[in-house]
């Protein structure tokens, strides 16, 4: 069994589990580039979505991941979260990943009674994989290329333009076809990039349009797609074939 995503309900817009401990931040965007780790380990998750300044809970259970994760609280307190790529070929660790990811910061974390993690993850820059590295107590490791993506350590704000109004309504739409109730004076209140990282993030959108919003070259185009996929996945009957690539 895949180690399970903790997405929380969209009544509950913040990502935060209860009883966690915050971990203190880590000067990534005062050092740049040079304080980045340029070997990690990866969490392969579909359907998992971090994206730079957002933040993503998860329910950690599985051995490899337990070691993971103890290993990162030890070792810079990061790793890096990736999708399995379907389309590309398996390797010796496991099935072929997306070659765009995003490095996380360990935020926060609890331990239950029964031996999970219930941790946060901070998303921090994007990265390219540029080769996969030997495994280490069953979980897997790349060597990050985070060069593309410096502007990510910058915090860009969303964009001046946003049709907010646009947003709200496509949003309404879309919440509406998936049966899903949300808690609009939380929605409401978000500043526009966190109502925008949070959204993409937690929308059950499908794993293709996912790593779509993490590739999208800056906030702007990522807006405009996210406005797209909201108004697509609302659509009645919309079909697989319509959705980005």
């Amino acid at each position: 069994m895949p180690p399970a995503l903790d997405n929380p309900p969209f009544r509950r817009i913040c990502l935060r589990h209860a009883g966690e401990r915050d971990i203190p931040a880590m000067p990534f965007q005062s050092s740049g580039l040079a304080a980045l780790p340029a070997e990690i380990a990866v969490f392969p998750l579909t359907g998992a979505l971090l994206l730079p300044g957002g933040r993503l809970p998860l329910n950690i259970f599985e051995p490899r991941y337990l070691a993971l994760v103890e290993a990162s609280l030890a070792q810079g307190r990061s790793f890096g979260m990736i999708q399995p790529d379907p389309a590309a070929s398996p390797q010796p660790g496991g099935p072929g990943l997306y070659k765009v990811g995003c490095l996380g910061r360990l935020s926060s974390f609890s331990e239950t009674d029964d031996g999970r993690l219930l941790i946060s993850l901070t998303g921090i820059i994007r990265f390219q994989v540029a080769a996969e590295l030997p495994g280490r107590d069953g979980y897997r490791r790349v060597r990050a290329d985070y060069s593309p993506f410096t502007a990510d350590l910058d915090n860009p704000a969303a964009p001046a333009d946003l049709d907010r109004p646009a947003l709200l309504e496509a949003l309404r739409a879309y919440f509406r076809a998936k049966g899903i109730d949300a808690n609009w004076e939380a929605i409401e209140q978000l500043e526009d990039d966190p109502l925008i990282t949070t959204l993409c993030m937690v929308c059950p959108f499908e794993p293709l349009e996912k790593q779509a919003l993490l590739e999208a070259p800056d906030p702007a185009a990522r807006a405009a797609m996210l406005v797209t996929m909201l108004r697509m996945d609302s659509m009645p009957g919309t079909g697989q074939d319509m959705r980005p690539s």
